[in-house]
């Protein structure tokens, strides 16, 4: 038998195991997930590259498959690669490992949290920042950034922001209602504290300009209308030029003359 008919080909994302069906901790440790993530993905689209995920498995080392030690971070972000749809993320296809790994805390999960996750995502996944929340505890939130090979604690900045050198984003807590759920939340913000929003708040955002654009538009048109009717034109020359329905424009009129 030859040499090369020994080697065996690292199984692929479609061939290992995406899913061990454990749910998240509870509603809102799913809807800190989904926050985390939706808020990313209009600004990774901006970038037109990268990838973020949540709660599905990381692959790292063949002996990690081989011991069945799945590891699935709650969040997790990685930039420079294509976009598009994953089952798993799987490093030696992919080529790389995520840049930002966070994870959620609860009372059975904080303890390998901190301590046994912390080291794999130091010493053999190599993420260059990791991050920890407890969304009950808004208190208990850290940051860390490899240094040396080893991960060193973030400082919070003078908006008591812990900022991310790999994404140029910060996380900061917001006080709010975010899917009927009233908590405190683990947000991506610029450095100025512009929260990176949602798509519904984006869709939100857009309708309430394009609401005070028409609000401006049609006080426009009012006071174009009352400059001509103050010149001596008639309501129905004025409905002529502003298209205006002429009741409107009556209504424009001072009481004696309407």
């Amino acid at each position: 038998m030859s040499e090369t008919t020994l080697i065996k080909i690292p199984p692929t994302q479609a061939e290992l195991p995406y899913d061990d069906g454990v749910p998240m901790e509870s509603a809102r440790h799913k809807a800190q997930m989904d926050l985390l993530i939706d808020a990313l993905i209009p600004w990774l689209s901006q970038r037109e590259d990268g990838f973020v995920g949540g709660n599905m498995f990381v692959y790292y080392s063949l002996a990690q498959v081989r011991n069945k030690d799945f590891k699935g971070p709650d969040f997790f972000v990685v930039l420079g690669v294509p976009q598009g749809e994953r089952k798993s993320w799987v490093v030696w296809e992919e080529g790389k490992a995520p840049d930002v790994v966070i994870e959620l805390l609860s009372e059975s999960t904080a303890s390998t949290d901190k301590n046994e996750k912390k080291l794999i995502y130091q010493n053999q996944m190599r993420v260059p920042e990791y991050f920890w929340y407890d969304p009950f505890n808004p208190d208990d939130l850290a940051g860390f950034s490899i240094q040396q090979r080893v991960y060193q604690p973030l400082s919070v900045n003078e908006r008591h922001q812990l900022f991310s050198e790999s994404l140029g984003l910060a996380l900061q807590r917001w006080p709010g209602n975010y899917k009927g759920i009233d908590a405190t939340w683990l947000r991506w913000a610029t450095v100025d504290g512009e929260l990176l929003p949602t798509p519904e708040e984006q869709e939100r955002q857009l309708a309430e300009q394009e609401r005070q654009r028409a609000d401006k538009a049609e006080s426009q048109l009012l006071q174009t209308a009352s400059n001509l009717l103050a010149t001596g034109m008639t309501v129905e020359q004025v409905a002529n030029i502003t298209g205006m329905d002429i009741s409107a424009i009556a209504n424009l009129l001072p009481s004696s003359e309407s």
